[in-house]
Order: C-alpha cells, then structure tokens, then sequence
C-alpha cells in the first residue's frame, strides 16, 4: 500500500489572498482560485489511519476540499496561531464520528497554553507532549520529531518509509543535529515565507536561504512552503516559477500536494 503525505495549506499566516490585499499575489489568486494558499498544514495517510501535522484556520475547508472525512491523531509543530487556529474545528468531529478521543501531541512548552485556549476541549484531546528526536511509529512510517530554528520552541518532521521526507514549515536554517539527521532525503519540505529581503532571519527563510538549505542537506527535492507571497516582494506564481527554471530539483509548493513514501 502507498504511504502518502499531502500537504493540506502551504501558506503563511496571512493567506492568500488576503481579504484586505489587493497585491498581484493575491490578484493573481482571486483570478485563479486554484493558485490560492490556505495556512500551512499536512496530513500522513497510511491507509487505516491518518495523522494531521498542525491544525491551521483553515483546517475545516482543507478537509472537505481533499475529502478527508477521518483522522486519528494531531501534532501541533509549536504554538503559533497559523499553525494550532484550527484545533476547534475537530471538536463535532470526534464527539459526533470518532466517539473516542483523538491523541494531540504538544508541544512541551505549550500544554498549558492550549488548556487556557481550549479548557471545552480537554474532553475530546487525549493531550500528550512529543519529544525531541523521539521515533513513532505508524504502520510502516517512522515520525521523527526534530528541532526547527524559529521563535519558539518549534518542531520538524522526518518521515522514513521506501522514501525520507523531511517538512519543516517554520525554521531558519537548521540546528547542525537536526542538519545531520536528515542528510540526503529524498525530499526536504521547507519554509520559503520570504521572496526578496527575509525580514525575520532568526525565524523564517527566504527562497534564495530555503535553495541553499536543501543543497546544504544534499535533498534530492527541494519543495518550497510557508509561502507568503505578500513580502517583502509582493511576487506571482508565474514569476517564482519562472526564478526556479534555473533549479531542476527545486519546485513550488501548492494546496492538495501530493507526496508518496
């Protein structure tokens, strides 16, 4: 049976478009729906069960576009709106259909965050913390927790199966362990927030940083993500792709993604 790994949004905080924007970024995806970007976020299908990585704003629309009518555990990456927004939307969900509760892995730091946020959903989460470098195993897919660079205390993904894909939405660069460990996959899904000057270069990346990190991991496919489109050079999918014409292994990210192990 094929693993496969989708990804759900591949968007930056603000989406696009944005309600309030009118930048050719979001021009071009309110002519082209089909171009626009919910908040980031990613699902691992392996068959019987499924594992939803961070749960965005905008996770109840993500999960009727892909049909996704079933889902058995939730890793929150770190505490950041864009990424943990979407946890209300599981709650009819598991009380109505599922019927039992779903295990939500947390971040360490943020238990009592969540407990402050969601104090009605505590009934419907069996609430644990994931642990750096620490290995889960489902079926035949091996989740490996790894530290990010960013703001907060933030996590990344290695999934082993025939094929390693690394996912890290929200980094800048990479701790020199975490480097290491995800030497030569088959595919690195990075941050890519910034196209032209990174204004936040201790948390994200930009596309040029993003291109240097997967060469510097030696990934056999870069695939770019956290995108935001908006700044600090408002910029189309057109011209992006027409930049990465340059960069055979490197390619844009896009809503419904689909990636198999």
């Amino acid at each position: 049976m094929t693993v496969k790994f989708q990804l759900l949004g591949t968007g930056a905080g603000p989406g696009v478009p944005s309600f309030y924007c009118d930048c050719i970024a979001c021009l071009e995806a309110k002519e082209k729906p089909h171009l626009a970007r919910t908040r980031s976020g990613a699902v691992l299908d392996i068959g019987h069960e499924r594992i939803l990585i961070d749960a965005s704003p905008d996770l109840r629309s993500q999960l009727i576009k892909e049909q996704i009518k079933s889902l058995d555990y939730l890793f929150i990456t770190h505490w950041h709106y864009d990424h943990f927004g979407g946890i209300g939307d599981l709650e009819f969900y598991i009380k109505l259909s599922r019927k039992r509760p779903l295990r939500l892995f947390l971040p360490p730091s943020s238990v009592e965050e969540f407990r402050l946020a969601y104090p009605f959903l505590e009934d419907v989460f069996k609430i644990e913390t994931w642990e750096f470098g620490r290995t889960y195993q489902f079926g035949e897919v091996k989740l490996t927790v790894l530290p990010a660079r960013h703001s907060i205390p933030t996590a990344g993904i290695l999934l082993e199966a025939e094929k390693k894909v690394a996912y890290f939405t929200d980094t800048s660069g990479l701790p020199e362990s975490t480097a290491k460990r995800i030497q030569g996959v088959d595919a690195l899904i990075c941050d890519s927030t910034f196209h032209g000057e990174n204004w936040y270069p201790h948390s994200h990346m930009s596309m040029v940083e993003a291109i240097e990190l997967g060469n510097m991991v030696r990934a056999e496919h870069t695939i770019l993500t956290h995108l935001a489109m908006h700044y600090s050079t408002p910029t189309t999918v057109a011209q992006i792709e027409a930049e990465l014409e340059s960069y055979p292994n490197v390619s844009l990210a896009y809503d419904g993604m689909l990636i198999e192990l």
